[in-house]
């Protein structure tokens, strides 16, 4: 390998690293301020309002289920009930289980 090509690999790499431990300490910390928001009964999303983007920050859900979310509620026009999210690919009872307390219609 080239010096140079071996100095964009580096760079490249340092961005990627950069970016994964931003995202890793965000979601970090968001979890811990839902978990004091739930604990306290404040606040909780909208499921049939909120962006992909605010859904990633959920306890296991990531960008692909994200939009699998808001796609499913697009096209059926939206959540009738939370229980309704089981019937996105990727949520069985496990995960609506452990986001369930973060949501509401």
């Amino acid at each position: 390998m080239k010096r140079k090509e071996l100095i964009v690999l580096l760079v490249v790499i340092c961005v990627l690293v950069a970016v994964n431990t931003v995202n890793f300490l965000r979601k970090e910390r968001l979890k811990k301020s839902y978990s004091l928001v739930i604990e306290e009964g404040r606040i909780q999303l909208s499921l049939n309002s909120v962006s992909a983007i605010e859904l990633e920050d959920l306890p296991g859900v990531g960008p692909v289920l994200a939009e699998r979310i808001v796609e499913y509620r697009e096209q059926n026009e939206g959540f009738r009930s939370l229980e309704e999210l089981k019937r996105v690919k990727g949520i069985g009872d496990k995960l609506y289980q452990k986001i369930f307390p973060f949501l509401k219609l």
